[in-house]
């Protein structure tokens, strides 16, 4: 069964998405306050959960710092990677921005429909699916291409994983060097180093490891992260690059990995 954490501290909006999971066959836990959170998702209760909805003004809390928080625990395991949507009043450009950046997923400005909302995260596990089974695809290729003793070296597949999907670990080689992606606890390694990236900046990368030689636009890659992408935002694409770098660097800082193509966007290879 689909089980949904939320974490708002209005009753009403609370007992609304009850009913509406309910009604979805979904089991909905409510939590009214920021401080039970991680302990929560270090419990037994939290094993099978397939996404949070929090609300952005907890009462002990700022709901974008716990979900940077939530990015930044590893003994959470899987759960530090979880499809994560706002709930937020502030419907500012600037407080959208932050929260992408902050390691969301998407976002629901209120007063909002729960109709919406639950349309919004079956969209992002459909994504989800789609990409790994695109990924299983690329994977049963490649594994053909190297029985038959085919040179194999410049084949490449990535995949955003689905949260609630089983799946074969991945290997992968390209100029930018040797990649192993596990769907079953979202690792990245990139030569032979685990990467420690949010949600947002693994699919970034994997989408650009799914075609190294292609020049992803910002619009391009921010479609590729977000199911209902604002294209006035795609100037956070800049920031996750940036930090992507920052994580490559720690790994081997005398090589680039993602060029800039100035007026075109994002690659794998200089040109």
């Amino acid at each position: 069964m689909t089980h949904i954490l939320l974490v708002e501290d209005d009753p009403a909006i609370a007992m609304s998405l009850k009913v509406t999971c309910k009604r979805e066959g979904w089991q909905m836990t409510w939590l009214d306050n920021a401080s039970s959170v991680l302990p929560m998702l270090h419990s037994n209760e939290a094993q099978d959960l397939s996404a949070i909805i929090l609300d952005v003004g907890l009462p002990d809390g700022d709901g974008l710092s716990l979900c940077q928080q939530i990015r930044h625990t590893p003994d959470i395991g899987r759960l530090k990677d979880i499809p994560v949507v706002f709930l937020t009043a502030r419907s500012d450009e600037v407080d959208r921005i932050l929260g992408l950046e902050m390691g969301g997923d998407d976002y629901c400005a209120k007063p909002f429909s729960p109709r919406e909302l639950v349309a919004r995260l079956k969209a992002i596990w459909r994504r989800e699916q789609l990409l790994f089974e695109q990924s299983a695809a690329t994977a049963a290729v490649t594994e053909a291409a190297e029985n038959a003793n085919q040179d194999v070296s410049a084949l490449s597949s990535s995949s955003t994983p689905a949260h609630h999907l089983s799946g074969q670990a991945l290997s992968f080689e390209c100029q930018s060097g040797i990649w192993h992606y596990q769907p079953l606890n979202y690792s990245l390694m990139w030569q032979d180093t685990k990467l420690e990236l949010s949600n947002t900046e693994r699919k970034i990368l994997l989408t650009l490891l799914q075609a190294p030689n292609q020049v992803f636009s910002r619009e391009q890659l921010l479609n590729a992260v977000s199911d209902y992408p604002d294209h006035r935002l795609a100037r956070t694409i800049d920031s996750h690059i940036k930090s992507i770098r920052k994580q490559l660097a720690i790994v081997d800082p005398s090589r680039d990995v993602i060029y800039t193509h100035r007026g075109l966007g994002y690659a794998l290879c200089p040109a």
